[in-house]
Order: C-alpha cells, then structure tokens, then sequence
C-alpha cells in the first residue's frame, strides 16, 4: 500500500507527541523478526490512559477515524480499539497495555528497530522476536490452530532467528500461556 508509510508515520508521531508508549506487535513484528508478508493492519499495544485521547486525536490531525468515545469504552473494557487512516484505509488496532505479567514482561522488552518506508527510514519499539513468537503461538491456538498464516509467521521467525531465540524465556512464557506444546512443536522440539 502506497500510503502506509504516511499512515504509519502519522500514528507514530501522535503517540510521541502525547507521550503514549508503545510496542508494534503482530504481523509487522513477525516480519520484522521473521519474514515479511502484507497484512491489512498493524497491531500495536499501548500504554495509553483515557486523559491521553484527545490530545492524541488532536495530534493525529483529521488524518484518522478515531471515536473518542470508542476509545474511552475500549479501554474501560480493557478491549482494543480502531484507528483508520482516511486516506488509505489502513487500520490500526491498539490494544491497551494490561497488567497482566506477560504483557508487562513484553512492553518492557520492546526494542527499536528503524524500518525503512517509501526510502524513509521510521524508528519503533517493536516486540522482541520472543513475545513475537510466543503471541503467535496465542493466535495460532485461540484461532482454532488452523491459521497457516499465523503458523508461517511462527515459521518465519524460528527460521530467521534460530539460534538467538531466548529458549529459556521462551519455556518460561509458554506454560503461563498455555502453549507449551505449541511452543515444542514450533521450534522442533
């Protein structure tokens, strides 16, 4: 999509500029860490509160949909929400940073990475390649474990990280998340 790079520049500038932490996590990650493939969205966790909204929509400068009030429930429920960037219909889901231990343990480990755009080069915290692979896992299984998608993308990252993959984080994780078996299989145990 030609006008991704603008879309993703937008949010990343408004997340900054209201001073929302964040992680890009999902299919960007996963290609990031793995190997690339087009999605129609971008995930992304944040540490937003409601008083964050307005200023981000403010920031965000007409170029997205973006229901505060939308918003504000969301995070009430502690669900995620939209933002759609108008010009090129891409969608971005937020989820709200949780308190749940692995989510805390993932929003601390996220690394920056600089990707290259349209020839401009962007830097975001990205998911570490583990709570990439781990969260996958998460899909993979809630999905029925039918997703090739979600597996490819767990393929992708075991193939491109191999060796450098932190196992023993990873053992760590995967019980809590009730994954192991996923997690054996994944990295061909």
């Amino acid at each position: 999509m030609s006008d991704f790079a603008p879309a993703l520049h937008a949010l990343v500038a408004a997340l900054d500029s209201s001073a929302i932490p964040y992680l890009v996590g999902g299919s960007m990650a996963s290609g990031i860490h793995g190997i690339f493939r087009t999605s129609l969205d971008v995930d992304l966790v944040a540490d937003i509160r409601p008083d964050q909204i307005a200023r981000m929509i403010q920031e965000l400068g007409g170029e997205f949909y973006a229901d505060a009030e939308m918003m504000r429930e969301a995070l009430a429920l502690g669900r995620s929400f939209n933002l759609i960037h108008f010009a090129s219909s891409y969608k971005f889901d937020v989820f709200p940073l949780s308190s749940d231990p692995f989510q805390q343990s993932q929003f601390s480990r996220r690394e920056t990475r600089d990707i290259v755009l349209s020839g401009a080069k962007l830097s975001v915290p990205v998911a570490t390649a583990e709570d990439t692979l781990l969260m996958k896992l998460v899909w993979y299984r809630s999905g029925g474990e039918v997703s090739e998608r979600q597996w490819n993308d767990v393929r992708g990252i075991v193939a491109i990280q191999a060796e450098r993959l932190d196992r023993k984080y990873l053992s760590h994780w995967a019980p809590y998340l009730k994954i192991p078996d996923l997690l054996d299989a994944a990295l061909g145990f």
